[in-house]
């Protein structure tokens, strides 16, 4: 065994199956298989779809991954796995897997938290994070704003949405406009043509009164109905939707809202990085605006690039790899998976 553990992440939380292969820091292997196509007609994930898909794809995704990184599967050092939040027939088909392969080759299993490997992964860029560090997490299922002084062991929850996740609003707004499943690239791709100040979109949970309560959370339920009722009241009238105009002006308040409040976590925590992670991360706009909003604070800011912000391997492998750096204990092999595992618990 080299000083640096070689370890292997299974990641099947929704509806990509990812298996990572990570030596300390450096990453070795992201080998993806995604059923996306699979949902696309549904217009969302369907969960025995996603679960059916993971079966077909994990033994030949294992495979590729090792072929990728040139190991045999008994030269890892540990095996991790995403144990929750997510899809729970899905999260159920990788800890079975991870739980075969560690009980066949005698190896550490982690059962880790999908969150914070999303915090994690940016290791493997960027190097060592900064402790302590605010963590915007913006997925299709999550939208949480973090402090994390210890991504291994200490993770505090400072936020979070109160109704629809920052990609599900996209994914519903991209469906009232016509757009594709999922919304997110669309969404983004249309706005690059459009107008952010056409129209006026709500920024929820911002007002005084909403701040005092609800600081850093956020809330895009009422910015998509606004979004619905516009697009609905523009054809009902005989006027042509401007896509491109919607899609650029909800997009941009839904940046707005987002790294105004990542900012003001840092600010308040004084915290000197902001990591921002999930597969809403790679929206081009959000990168902007948060680049923008950070260098103007003094604030360093670290985003994956967009291959490692969607659901992968890589990240889940990146959290093992410290875990056991760290000296955390394993998990027992007992674990159940937790499809709503709270944030703030690291390991199963």
């Amino acid at each position: 065994m080299m000083s640096e553990p070689l370890i292997l992440g299974i990641e099947t939380s929704c509806d990509e199956t990812g298996v990572g292969i990570v030596r300390g820091t450096t990453l070795l292997a992201d080998a993806v298989a995604s059923s996306v196509e699979q949902h696309a007609r549904f217009g969302g994930v369907v969960p025995e779809v996603a679960s059916r898909a993971h079966l077909e794809a994990m033994v030949p995704t294992i495979d590729r991954a090792c072929n990728e990184a040139g190991i045999k599967l008994d030269d890892v050092d540990a095996i991790a796995v995403t144990a929750g939040p997510g899809l729970a027939g899905a999260l159920l088909v990788g800890v079975a897997a991870a739980k075969t392969l560690a009980l066949a080759l005698n190896k550490p299993i982690y059962g880790v938290n999908h969150l914070a490997a999303h915090v994690c992964v940016d290791q493997l860029e960027h190097g060592p994070l900064s402790e302590p560090s605010i963590a915007l997490l913006v997925s299709g299922g999550h939208s949480s704003l973090l402090l994390v002084p210890d991504v291994t062991q200490d993770v505090i929850q400072l936020g979070q949405t109160i109704d629809d996740a920052a990609g599900e609003a996209f994914d519903k707004i991209a469906r009232v406009l016509g757009l594709p499943f999922p919304g997110g690239p669309y969404i983004d791709a249309a706005a690059k043509e459009g107008n952010p100040e056409a129209i006026s979109f709500p920024r929820g949970l911002t007002t005084p009164k909403d701040l005092a309560k609800h600081r850093f959370d956020v809330s895009f339920s009422g910015l998509k109905t606004a979004v619905a009722r516009w697009v609905e009241q523009e054809q009902r009238t005989g006027n042509s939707v401007m896509v491109n105009d919607v899609a650029a002006s909800f997009q941009e308040a839904v940046v707005d809202v987002l790294t105004r409040k990542a900012i003001d976590a840092c600010l308040s925590n004084d915290v000197g990085t902001l990591v921002i992670g999930g597969g809403v991360a790679a929206n081009s706009r959000l990168r902007v605006v948060a680049q923008q909003r950070c260098t103007e604070h003094g604030i360093n800011l670290r985003i994956p690039s967009p291959g490692l912000c969607t659901d992968n391997g890589a990240m889940v492998a990146a959290l093992g790899s410290e875990l056991v750096k760290r000296g955390r204990s394993a998990s027992q092999l007992t674990f159940a998976m937790d499809s709503s595992m709270n944030v703030t618990t690291v390991v199963a």
